[in-house]
């Protein structure tokens, strides 16, 4: 019987400047993953509050005294002999001048160059939680009121929703892409994300990204889109995360994490399943099956970017 892997609780801080720029260290050559940068922090020690740690490792590694403010998100993640735990905390603000008091690099990033830099893969998510949505509206098939669904889309966008899913298979082809082109339209027009569901070609001609059904992943070798475009991948299961990771995803959804009124009686990963897969992968991922606005909390506390969902996201 293996022995269980020792467990280890991480808290950093997002720690940001007048013009908005993020703080990274680079990690020692005599740590693990030596030269890899990530948010400032330590270990959190028996006894001590994530707060108190956190103010602690700010002061000894940067010798700032810090204002600890609400938690972002908090990520699982599993290495080799360890299981790490990220709690990542908004610094709302500090005293002194970070300046690297054990001989690590300092950088200061603007957050739309964050994923540029190369980090331990439990940081990964935390730059999706900083620059992509909590919320991915996944939209329902449109039915037979065209225009009604068009109007609760318009609503949806005007709520606040910046990421968009549009799923209307049942569709004939020439409706769909006529219909695909009016919501790119109005997306780009709002400023919002959209991702055609499974449709790569059409995708690539509306210059929109694309959502990759589970299906798909096995027979890409490369992402379908280039950067600049998103590629989201809905997953199932570790092989599916391992593949969307592996074609350079932008994000997954996984799930389903509870029972939804679409698949009564269907298997559920539940919180815990979720954790157990999140934990393998770098990624961002959205939890879907069953979430409201009001799990947003507990997604983030589990290592989610965030929800998606389309009843609870649909006016």
């Amino acid at each position: 019987m293996e022995a269980p892997l020792r467990s280890i609780h991480v808290v950093a801080g997002v720690i940001t400047d007048v013009r908005g720029r993020v703080l990274l260290a680079r990690r020692g050559e005599d740590s693990d993953l030596a030269g890899l940068w990530e948010f400032p922090g330590g270990k959190r020690e028996a006894g001590e509050t994530s707060e108190a740690a956190l103010i602690r490792e700010l002061h000894e590694e940067l010798g700032i005294d810090a204002e600890v403010g609400e938690t972002l998100i908090e990520v699982p993640q599993e290495y080799p002999g360890k299981r790490l735990r990220l709690e990542v905390r908004a610094i709302r603000s500090w005293k002194g001048t970070p300046r690297g008091r054990e001989g690590q690099a300092l950088t200061w990033v603007a957050p739309d160059r964050l994923s540029r830099y190369s980090m331990p893969s439990a940081d990964v998510p935390v730059v999706g939680a900083l620059r992509q949505t909590d919320r991915y509206l996944v939209t329902p098939e449109p039915g037979a009121d065209l225009e009604a669904w068009r109007q609760s889309l318009r609503r949806a966008l005007e709520a606040g929703i910046e990421r968009v899913q549009l799923r209307a298979r049942s569709l004939p082809a020439e409706a769909y892409a006529a219909l695909a082109r009016d919501v790119a339209d109005e997306c780009r027009r709002t400023g919002v994300e959209l991702l055609l569901n499974r449709d790569i070609v059409l995708a690539t001609e509306l210059g929109v990204g694309v959502q990759l059904g589970s299906e798909q992943l096995g027979g890409l070798q490369e992402r379908p889109l280039p950067e600049g475009q998103t590629v989201g991948a809905s997953c199932h299961d570790l092989d599916d995360l391992r593949q969307a990771q592996n074609l350079g995803c932008d994000f997954a959804v996984l799930g389903p994490v509870r029972e939804t009124a679409t698949h009564p009686g269907a298997p559920t990963l539940g919180w815990e399943g979720f954790v157990a897969l999140r934990e393998q992968v770098a990624l961002p991922i959205y939890a879907i099956g069953g979430l409201t606005v009001a799990d947003l909390q507990t997604a983030r506390s589990h290592g989610a970017q965030g929800i998606a969902a389309i009843r609870s996201l649909w006016p």
